[in-house]
C-alpha cells in the first residue's frame, strides 16, 4: 500500500464544490436539494448553506487515492463544519496569508501560489469553482510535478463527472 506522503494531495475548496450556489430558478426550478444534518454535525445548523453539502460526496472523496487537504476560507471550521457532515476525518488545513494587496497576484487566484508552496513538489490535484487559465499556465510553469486545476461548477457542486475527472488524473498524474 502507498503511504499518504507518497500519494497525490487533493487541495479541497467548500463553497462551490462542496456547497453549491449561484443557480437561476431555470437551472435548478426546484431548488438546491437540502439533506439532513447528521447529530455528529453539532453547533452547525446556524448556517443554512450547510445543508446543501451531499453527505455521500463524503466517502466518494474518502475513495479517492489521494491526500484530502482543505483549501478554504472555511479554514478549521471546516473540520469541525464540514467534515462531520462527509463522515471524514479531521484533515490538515491550508493556512492563508494575509494577502492586503491583490494588485501582485499579477491575474493568478489568490489561492494559487500558497497552494504550491504547501505542496512543495508532490503531485496534487485542486477542486475549485474560482480556478482560470491564469492559474493553470502559472502552476505549469511554477510546480515541476504533475498538477490538475480542476474547476467545478458552482452552481451544482462536485457531479459524478468532477468524480471521474479526478480518478482517473489520481490514477495516472499527468
Amino acid at each position: 500500500m502507498t503511504s499518504p506522503a507518497q500519494l497525490p494531495l487533493l487541495f479541497l475548496d467548500v463553497d462551490g464544490p462542496l456547497i453549491p450556489f449561484g443557480a437561476t430558478p431555470e437551472q435548478l426550478p426546484g431548488g438546491y436539494p437540502t439533506y439532513q444534518a447528521g447529530a455528529e454535525a453539532d453547533g452547525a445548523d446556524a448556517n443554512p448553506l450547510l445543508a446543501r453539502i451531499n453527505p455521500m460526496l463524503g466517502p466518494r472523496l474518502a475513495a479517492l487515492s489521494c491526500e484530502l487537504v482543505w483549501a478554504t476560507t472555511w479554514m478549521a471550521d471546516a473540520n469541525q463544519c464540514i467534515a462531520p457532515r462527509l463522515g471524514l476525518p479531521e484533515l490538515p488545513v491550508v493556512d492563508w496569508p494575509d494577502l492586503s494587496d491583490d494588485d501582485e497576484l499579477g491575474g493568478l487566484h489568490w489561492k494559487t501560489r500558497t497552494l504550491l508552496a504547501w505542496a512543495t513538489g508532490r503531485p496534487f490535484a485542486w477542486v475549485d469553482d474560482e480556478i482560470t487559465e491564469a492559474d493553470r499556465t502559472w502552476v505549469a510553469a511554477q510546480h515541476q510535478a504533475p498538477a490538475l486545476l480542476h474547476r467545478v461548477d458552482p452552481s451544482q457542486g462536485l457531479t459524478a463527472r468532477d468524480f471521474a475527472v479526478l480518478n482517473d488524473w489520481l490514477c495516472h498524474p499527468a
